[in-house]
């Protein structure tokens, strides 16, 4: 991965089982996430898509953080058949019984961006689908258009600072 991505980004390898104290901090946003091709295994996809979120999410919790934002992804549903979104929406749940002020959970479609920045492989389906989605764009549902990562984050950084509650954000609303 490129450290060069922000001039104020300092980029950490950590155990996340075994977490240094983080500093102190208002807001948490967690958009740490794998596939189960890029993991291995389930086993290893849950390791970071539930475990490594939740131990930040406590990690935080410990220094005053009161907000937190997720990149989830639509479909979420910890009673799903499918594992990923069945993984998804047992995050979520964890992090609802979790005392934060406010939550805010973007469940994107199709998420889109430059992986190759950030050391991933290209996605053929991400690929396609977005395409497609120039071509017949206007007969998708707004909540089903795939949707760039950096949208799904201006979202997150205007809804998280003043969360109340929990809230879940859609690609359509994360568009406006």
């Amino acid at each position: 991965m490129s450290a060069e991505l922000h001039p104020k980004l300092t980029a950490h390898v950590v155990d996340f089982a075994a977490l240094p104290a983080l500093p102190l901090a208002d807001e948490l946003y967690l958009a740490l996430g794998t596939t189960i091709k890029v993991a291995g295994s389930q086993a290893a996809f849950r390791a970071v898509d539930y475990d490594a979120n939740l131990a930040v999410a406590t990690a935080a919790l410990a220094v005053g953080v009161r907000q937190v934002g997720l990149v989830s992804a639509m479909g979420a549903d910890s009673n799903s058949k499918v594992f990923y979104s069945r993984v998804k929406g047992e995050l979520e749940d964890a992090l609802a019984k979790m005392p934060f002020e406010g939550m805010v959970f973007a469940r994107p479609s199709l998420l889109v961006g430059d992986r190759e920045v950030l050391g991933q492989p290209t996605r053929q389906g991400e690929v396609l689908g977005s395409a497609l989605s120039k071509v017949v764009g206007f007969l998708i549902p707004a909540n089903y258009k795939p949707i760039d990562a950096s949208a799904v984050a201006s979202a997150l950084l205007s809804a998280v600072p003043s969360a109340k509650g929990r809230a879940v954000l859609l690609s359509g609303a994360m568009r406006r």
